[in-house]
């Protein structure tokens, strides 16, 4: 399969996921027309503890507007609490998912402002051996089928 200029840039910033996550491995991955495939080892962190643990907040005076409009109104503090409980966290696959879908539209828009990623993604947690070899298969041989389309 031959990448359009918009898919390589997809291929070439996803292995760079490891320079900016010390704590993220990659495993099988392929670019597809409309889509990306790929699997993403999260090593365990040592030092997540109290390093990134904050007090407990009291959540039950924390705004949480049913409307844009309310959220708009609410005090810049009140939002901030809002935004960082909803945030992914810090070393979650949200987190390196969020990063890779940034930096792809950032660099694709520089010659495509149309374009765009659907809202959210789909993630799988993988419990086995021959679970990770039978998605590595599905990835590998993902294209192969869409070439049969």
């Amino acid at each position: 399969m031959i990448l359009s200029k918009s898919a390589q840039i997809a291929y070439n910033l996803w292995y760079e996921l490891p320079e900016h996550f010390a704590f993220v491995s990659l495993d099988e991955f392929v670019v597809m027309p409309n889509h990306v495939h790929g699997i993403i080892i999260i090593q365990s962190m040592t030092a997540v503890g109290t390093l990134h643990a904050t007090s407990l907040q009291n959540t039950t005076s924390l705004q949480h507007p049913k409307n844009p409009v309310r959220m708009m109104h609410a005090t810049s503090g009140h939002r901030n609490e809002f935004m960082s409980i909803i945030s992914p966290k810090p070393g979650s696959l949200a987190t390196v998912v969020r990063s890779y879908k940034s930096a792809v539209s950032k660099n694709i828009h520089l010659s495509d402002p149309d374009f765009s990623w659907q809202p959210r993604y789909y993630d799988h947690l993988i419990h086995s051996t021959r679970e990770l070899d039978r998605i590595r298969d599905y990835i590998i041989n993902n294209p192969v089928k869409w070439d049969d389309h």
